[in-house]
């Protein structure tokens, strides 16, 4: 085992300043900075058009060797328990041959950080790190022909080790990367570029390293958004409606002006209460009286999926492949099912918070979000300012799911920031964290499949309403396949009601659901153990390989459901890593409880950079998965929501937490794939399966509460 010590890192914590991009390159003064451009197309068309930035046409900038030979590697991407703070390292110092304990990572700053779209959709791996690489690939030429040129050596009598170029013949005549900066910037650039390593070169990539933040977040010395203090900064409590379909129509601010030190200000529909202590902010808060009108949407948790089933929508075709009729004409059974899947809310450990500071030349805004340039790019336009004086700096995030790529409490805090003149911290509560974050948007599956006698899968028709498309790919070998997509139509009225948003692998967890709920079902009736049912009916090796690797980790042995043993299986692809389950429950029929006793879990997700961490990340994916497919939900009548607080929203305890166990395959020869999410899209399918497995019941809605549960029971029974 190599021992190694804890690399510097940081998450562009400082002061308040004015940068324009050009003077920073004036000051970086003494070390060298690259700039590599270039992104994904196909990512850039789904974002915002404000966020449709270019990157520089020089190398972009994504790290700073500095004389003494440490590495700035700098990333627009942020840290929120992920790791990408250690593995992107990881890969930096392999590419470019340095020491893992050399590179110093800086993330999430827009004034030194090079644009990036957002933390999201587990593309930090699969996408940010080839360009990351192939970046530090250019930098190691470039250097290596300026060592060339120092040592009067030809390039292919060099080598590098640990940040020094060398001679192979005559080790003692070296120069270090430090030393060929000279203080100065880079200006060489290679018109053919360099390949990246093979994975059989790398050093650092593939080894289990801890979480180079670990320590710090154990030890409470990790910084977040709430943590920064400035001179002179007000803590602010807004004003919030009693429904999210209510409007402000008078205000009576009298009372809470009577308070010592207490500033209550108003700008157009922004109510808020400011102090220098946040207690008394909140105190003063509630004495603002208010009137509203309401225009609320006539639907609750209850009514919700036939709302959703009769609500206007734009239909669209993912994928089709033969012919339905055939297909029905092929079959000897047909199963028809109908899936609900109600909202949920993201619940981070740390609410939505920044503390925002504008001056004559322009604001900075510390804040907890997975898209500083996108927080940015709403600032300037809110504000009317260039890009270079705003500055979003993004420190350690305490959980974001998808929920934190909206930035509402940043342009809260910039907006009271303008017009008192001081920082603003604004802080969300949990009570405003549960009304204004979004949710993950309730969801209806429908699915016509059939097969022959002998099991063999010939039609599949399937439809998700408002789920959205990831996840609902067939997966089987089907000829005769169609899959529909029906979401609120582009321009037209929003459907829900309430603002939703991605969810961790939004759309999977639903779709994933009701697709291996429905393989189940159908392997059942055909009397087959469900783990050879899906075999025999699979044609793509890599979902086969995670199966049966799966089953060998769990031992299962087969048997045709329900069997009574409890036992559940569900497979599916996210973020372009192949992921199969095996779970184990006990379900107390007297009370509809349900226990998870033992997840299996395996990954194929090429090569992987950090096993330990994506091991922490299919451990967290399993742990969160429970909570939407046991009990949490939103109840609500029209925007007045009732879930406000985690005494009616239940997350998974760590008294629910099963027998884990890991199973990532070697695929090092394969490109890297996400692994942020994978592993929370089967928790759903395999606990409803496993309930089936144990007594025959079957579930069509999550959350699968004790209720649902024991309905199910009793309908089971019935039959």
């Amino acid at each position: 085992m190599r021992k190694r010590a804890t690399p510097k890192n940081a998450t562009g914590q400082g002061h308040s300043v004015s940068l324009k991009r050009r003077d920073f390159f004036k000051l970086l003064g003494g070390g060298i900075i690259l700039y590599y451009s270039t992104w994904d197309p196909s990512e850039l068309l789904a974002l915002p058009l404000a966020q449709r930035r270019s990157l520089p046409a020089d190398y972009n900038a994504f790290l700073l060797i500095k004389e003494d030979g440490t590495v700035n590697n700098y990333t627009g991407k942020i840290e929120m328990g992920q790791g990408v703070i250690t593995s992107l390292a990881q890969q930096m110092a392999d590419e470019l041959d340095v020491t893992f304990e050399s590179i110093h990572m800086v993330m999430g700053d827009t004034a030194l950080c090079p644009w990036d779209a957002g933390t999201w959709g587990s593309l930090t791996t699969r996408q940010f790190s080839h360009y990351m690489c192939a970046a530090a690939a250019e930098a190691r030429a470039v250097l290596l022909e300026m060592g060339s040129e120092h040592l009067g050596l030809p390039l292919d009598e060099l080598r590098v080790k640990e940040g020094v170029i060398y001679g192979i013949s005559d080790p003692g005549k070296n120069v270090s990367y430090g030393e060929l900066a000279k203080g100065k910037r880079l200006e060489r650039y290679l018109e053919v570029k360099p390949a990246v390593k093979k994975y059989t070169e790398y050093h650092y990539v593939g080894d289990s390293m801890r979480h180079t933040d670990a320590w710090e977040k154990v030890t409470g010395k990790a910084r977040y958004a709430g943590d920064m203090k400035l001179p002179g900064m007000l803590h602010a409590r807004i004003l919030r409606p009693p429904s999210l379909g209510a409007t402000l129509v008078s205000v009576d601010t009298s009372e809470a002006e009577k308070m010592e030190g207490v500033q209550v200000l108003r700008d157009g529909d922004l109510v808020a209460a400011l102090h220098e202590q946040p207690d008394m902010a909140a105190v003063a808060v509630v004495r603002i009286k208010a009137e509203y009108s309401f225009d609320e949407k006539d639907v609750n948790q209850d009514t919700i999926f036939k709302y959703l089933l009769d609500a206007p929508s734009s239909g669209r075709e993912v994928a089709r492949s033969g012919d339905l009729k055939e297909g029905e004409n092929m079959s000897d059974m047909v199963i028809e099912s109908e899936f609900h899947d109600g909202y949920v809310a993201h619940a981070p450990i740390e609410p939505h918070t920044a503390l925002a500071h504008v001056e004559s030349n322009g604001v900075t805004v510390w804040a907890s979000t997975q898209s500083p340039f996108g927080t940015q790019d709403s600032i300037a336009a809110l504000l009317d300012l260039e890009l270079e004086q705003v500055r979003v700096i993004t420190p350690f995030v305490g959980g974001g799911f998808g929920g934190k790529s909206p930035h509402q409490q940043a342009v809260e805090a910039v907006r009271l920031s303008k017009i008192t003149g001081k920082p603003v911290m604004v802080a969300w509560t949990r009570e405003e964290e549960f009304m204004y974050d979004t949710y993950r948007p309730a969801a209806v599956v429908r699915i016509r499949s059939g097969m022959t006698r002998s099991g063999k899968i010939t039609m599949w028709d399937f439809s998700q309403y408002f789920a959205g498309s990831r996840g609902s790919d067939t997966i089987y070998a089907v000829p005769h396949a169609l899959t529909m997509g029906y979401d609120e139509s582009r321009g037209g009225p929003r459907v829900h009601p309430f603002a939703t948003g991605a969810w961790r692998a939004p759309g999977n967890n639903t779709n994933t659901f009701a697709r291996e709920s429905q393989i189940d079902m159908m392997a059942a009736r055909a009397g087959k153990d469900p783990l050879q049912f899906r075999l025999d009916n699979l044609e793509d090796q890599q979902m086969i390989g995670v199966l049966k690797a799966v089953a060998d980790k769990f031992g299962y042995s087969p048997a045709a459901g329900p069997s009574g043993r409890g036992i559940g299986i569900a497979c599916g692809i996210d973020a372009g890593t192949y992921v199969a389950h095996i779970a184990q429950v006990q379900v107390d029929e007297e009370t509809g409880k349900v226990k998870v006793i033992r997840v299996a879990c395996a990954q194929d997700m090429g090569l992987c950079v950090n096993p330990q961490g994506a091991i922490l990340q299919m451990e967290s994916c399993i742990t969160m998965g429970m909570g939407y497919a046991l009990s949490e939900d939103i109840e609500y009548e029209g925007g007045k929501l009732f879930t406000k607080n985690f005494d009616s929203y239940q997350i998974p305890l760590f008294s629910w937490v099963p027998e884990i166990e890991t199973v990532i395959l070697d695929r090092q020869h394969m490109p890297p794939q996400g692994g942020g999410e994978p592993a929370i899209i089967c928790m759903g399918g395999v606990i409803a399966n496993a309930i089936f497995d144990a007594t025959g019941a079957r579930l069509y809605q999550m959350p699968m509460t004790p209720q649902r549960v024991l309905e199910a029971i009793g309908k089971a029974k019935e039959i």
